[in-house]
């Protein structure tokens, strides 16, 4: 069940990154900004985590996620009925506010339903739904654009949001370990002790410098592969995104044999695999590029997980306000990366943009190594 939802709300999530070039054909626009159809899900979602961890705090993780997979039919058909650049990256900013009704109480859930024993897995096995559902929509959109044109991409987000709402309902058990928190200042207290912890501190900066990473790779990698001497069409760079499907087999496997060694040595593993992969991309062969990213995203996997781990490690209550900040440094460094990148790439191409992503997968080893042996 967790895997099935975490896969069902992150096809939302990347969906139009296999579209951009399509999308900057259509309304002639730049890297940066066509990448704002990524950039602003990712700001909304950024700004949203911490105030959607109180609200599941208040009202419970079941019924917030209940409500945000409801509602997340309604910008994915303003999308997909968009005229202009700037109206679809709006309805592509109202489904960044929707989304992490999903993940944050989703994941709080985990920490407080499922036993510490096996919290861990529960969490891998999330982060892989994520994982299969970041590929499936990358992929199923290019699909359905070389076949339907890109409006039909977002047709089917709707639909998947509505598949998930029945399926949370019928499936996701009610909480029994959930008590509300509806008091300010409580949650005043809370986040005011969330902020004066340092390993969450140091976690929501990993998170941040990892999706950073990874979306700053891949915006800018299909424009990459859309240009000569590659000139792959939509479905084609979907395909590419196929990499992702190695994380759902190394991400299940991996992650409990790295976690029992501590979550710096899964972080140090996983930024190691990220930066090889990442150098490799520099190469011109298309099976090495392919090859590169793969060993990247799995890093990036790698230490998401981790990074869940983390956050759930570092607190005893609150744990959707805690899950919710984590949430905004990590959409947040996405948000910044679709424009950073963009600009990096208009600038220097792809030789620009390695060192960019690679210097902000080595800060996010430091930063886990120096914050989590403190915390």
């Amino acid at each position: 069940m967790l895997a099935a939802l975490g896969t069902l709300v992150f096809l939302n999530v990347y969906a139009p990154q296999s579209l951009l070039p399509v999308l900057a054909r259509e309304f002639q626009a730049d890297a940066a900004q066509v990448g704002g159809v990524i950039g602003s899900t990712m700001l909304a979602m950024a700004l949203a985590s911490p105030l959607v961890g109180v609200l599941a705090d208040a009202l419970g993780r079941r019924r917030t996620v209940l409500w945000a997979f409801a509602l997340l039919t309604v910008p994915a058909v303003l999308a997909a009925l968009a005229p202009t650049l700037p109206l679809l990256s709006a309805a592509r900013f109202l489904q960044g506010l929707l989304i992490p009704g999903v993940m944050v109480a989703l994941t709080s859930y985990i920490g407080e339903e499922v036993a510490p024993a096996g919290r861990a897995r529960a969490l891998t096995l999330y982060v892989t739904g994520t994982v299969l559902g970041g590929f499936l929509g990358r992929f199923l959109a290019g699909v359905l654009d070389a076949r339907f044109g890109w409006h039909a991409a977002f047709w089917g987000l709707a639909l998947s949001a509505l598949v998930g709402f029945m399926l949370a309902r019928a499936g996701l058990p009610p909480e029994r370990a959930f008590r509300p928190s509806r008091d300010p200042r409580t949650v005043l207290q809370s986040l005011r002790r969330h902020l004066h912890t340092p390993a969450l501190l140091a976690t929501c900066a990993v998170g941040f410098l990892i999706l950073f990473t990874l979306v700053g790779t891949f915006n800018t990698l299909t424009l990459r592969l859309s240009a000569a001497p590659y000139a792959l069409n939509s479905a084609q760079t979907g395909a590419i995104f196929a990499v992702y499907l190695l994380g759902v087999v190394i991400t299940p496997v991996a992650g409990p044999l790295l976690a029992r060694r501590g979550p710096r040595f899964a972080l140090l593993t996983a930024a190691g695999a990220s930066v090889c992969g990442l150098l490799l991309t520099l190469a011109a062969p298309l099976p090495l590029i392919i090859l590169g990213v793969a060993a990247g995203a799995c890093g990036v996997f790698l230490a998401q997980s981790a990074a869940l781990a983390a956050v759930q490690r570092s607190v005893t209550g609150a744990r959707s306000l805690a899950s919710g900040l984590y949430h905004l440094s990590y959409y947040g460094g996405a948000a910044v990366a679709s424009l950073v990148a963009g600009h990096m790439f208009e600038a220097g191409g792809w030789p620009g943009v390695v060192p960019l992503v690679v210097g902000s997968m080595a800060l996010a080893a430091v930063a886990g190594v120096l914050g989590w042996r403190r915390g």
